[in-house]
């Protein structure tokens, strides 16, 4: 368990069947702020009813053919007009590395690249979640959230809709016990 004042930027919060808020149902979200005055994450695991495809042509975007079918994702409630992409190319200018091999680009320029780029390893969310001061310390202390590090390969190569039982699972908890109201307090 973190101490209240441990940031869980970067890491993952994996929800809590207690958690009720139906935009974090089974939710895994990667962390990229956490800081006193509150805290902002990605979820990584929810599909939007858009593909890459759709995208990309509402943005007079090239993509290649392979890619087009891929899922866009709903990265929170917050801001669902903004995009963020989440990816493993250290070539790109506009990046900020979140953990080592994991990038975040937030504009047009980056993706475009992106798109087209074959071995490119990427996921691209409409808005974010985000927590006010305090909020989601609360939240940690009623046991909404399980905490662990963040690994690229797991969020940009594994199937979505598996990622939450698998994150839990590499933690060592059984998710059929959670589900089954058998959890962690």
């Amino acid at each position: 368990m973190l101490s209240p004042l441990q940031s869980v930027a970067p890491g993952l919060l994996v929800a809590m069947p207690q958690l009720d808020d139906p935009h974090f149902h089974r939710a895994v979200v990667l962390m990229l702020e956490h800081g006193e005055s509150g805290a902002m994450g990605l979820v990584v695991n929810r599909l939007a009813p858009i593909t890459l495809k759709e995208l990309a042509e509402g943005q007079s975007l090239d993509i290649l053919p392979a890619r087009g079918e891929q899922a866009v994702y709903l990265g929170g409630p917050v801001e669902t007009h903004r995009g963020f992409v989440l990816h493993d190319r250290a070539v790109l200018g506009e990046k900020t590395e979140v953990v080592p091999g994991l990038f975040l680009s937030v504009t047009l320029e980056a993706l475009g690249p992106l798109l087209v780029d074959a071995e490119a390893h990427v996921r691209f969310c409409l808005g974010y979640a985000g927590w006010g001061r305090g909020q989601l310390e609360e939240e940690m202390r009623r046991g909404s959230w399980l905490y662990t590090e963040a690994s690229p390969r797991a969020l940009l190569e594994s199937d979505p809709t598996q990622l939450w039982e698998r994150t839990l699972r590499v933690m060592g908890v059984d998710p059929g016990l959670l589900a089954a109201g058998k959890g962690l307090n």
